[in-house]
């Protein structure tokens, strides 16, 4: 299995590193390890991808169902990424208007930060992220209905 998960608490965020390859075989490792978080209260999650090589649709779907759980418990979660490859799908299905996706650690940590001081508008910095009613909608036809990252909510 080509994939390292790894996390550490940050005051009230919770950062899961994640590293290898997202896929249909692995993406229930990382929900499960994301949902550990949040039934222990920590509903403020920051993705790290930037170790990520592969990420399909399997993998997207999690990270949308555990986006959806984060928000309807009042939490969030924020991606952090920058290999073209993972970003590209997040382009090509539109969940980059979904989802906060930082170029760096230290700026989605910040972005967390300003949220919970409320000086930040979330999603909105330079152009990443954000999801009104539209973005619900498109993340959760790109989940599509009893895929892995809608199940077990």
């Amino acid at each position: 299995m080509d994939l390292s998960i790894n996390r550490a608490d940050q005051g009230d965020r919770t950062v899961v590193s994640l590293g290898g390859e997202i896929d249909v075989y692995t993406a229930p490792f990382v929900r499960e390890r994301l949902d550990e978080a949040v039934h222990e209260g920590r509903t403020n999650l920051i993705v790290d991808l930037t170790g990520v090589r592969f990420l399909d649709s399997t993998g997207l779907g999690v990270l949308v169902g555990r986006l959806k759980l984060t928000r309807s418990l009042g939490g969030s979660l924020r991606l952090v990424g920058t290999d073209e490859r993972v970003l590209k799908v997040f382009a090509i299905t539109g969940l980059d208007k979904v989802f906060e996706i930082h170029p760096t650690l230290d700026e989605a940590l910040a972005a967390a930060e300003a949220d919970v001081a409320g000086t930040g508008t979330t999603g909105t910095e330079e152009g990443r992220g954000g999801a009104g009613q539209a973005g619900a909608g498109r993340a959760q036809a790109a989940a599509g209905p009893g895929r892995s990252g809608d199940s077990g909510a």
